[in-house]
């Protein structure tokens, strides 16, 4: 698609979703942004969410929106358009946020209803390594001693994931 270009939006009853993600994905490919998720609502309402490895400016959200807007036409078709980042405690939506929060203290509920928090030691396109602590008392010891255990996931089995934030 040549630069500056509208996108037709011709006999559509609202705008297609993959036209939207192939904006944002154009626009974020020279940005250190990257695409979380887009919908587009029956009103037209256009939500589209992105997220970065360290943290999402209202200058990153504004220069995408002006992007997406200016090759869309509200002529054919009008629409709402909202772009913002991922909510600091929202649940993980792809691979890269679990890749970018390696390290991290996180909150997992599986689809077998149970919860666990530890700290999520890798991500890739499978699954994810969780560590759990956990307290155990050793035969004849006095006191517990922590214990750390490596789990693995696939995403399959995940509910969702989302960071734990705490303040100190």
């Amino acid at each position: 698609m040549k630069r500056g270009c509208k996108v037709p939006l011709f006999f559509m009853d609202m705008i297609e979703k993959d036209v939207i993600i192939r904006l944002a994905e154009a626009h974020l490919a020279t940005s250190e942004c990257f695409l979380v998720e887009v919908s587009v609502k029956p009103d037209n309402l256009i939500v589209v969410e992105i997220d970065h490895d360290t943290a999402v400016s209202i200058d990153d959200c504004a220069a995408l929106s002006r992007y997406i807007e200016e090759r869309l036409d509200r002529e054919v078709e009008d629409f709402e358009l909202e772009v913002g980042s991922a909510g600091i405690s929202a649940p993980f939506k792809i691979v890269r946020q679990y890749v970018k929060n390696r390290g991290n203290e996180v909150e997992m509920r599986l689809e077998s209803g149970e919860k666990l928090t530890g700290t999520l030691q890798a991500a890739d396109e499978q699954g994810v390594t969780l560590v759990l602590t956990r307290e155990i008392r050793p035969e004849g010891a006095k006191r517990k001693v922590k214990v750390f255990e490596e789990q693995r996931y696939a995403y399959s089995e995940i509910k969702y994931t989302k960071p734990i934030v705490r303040f100190k």
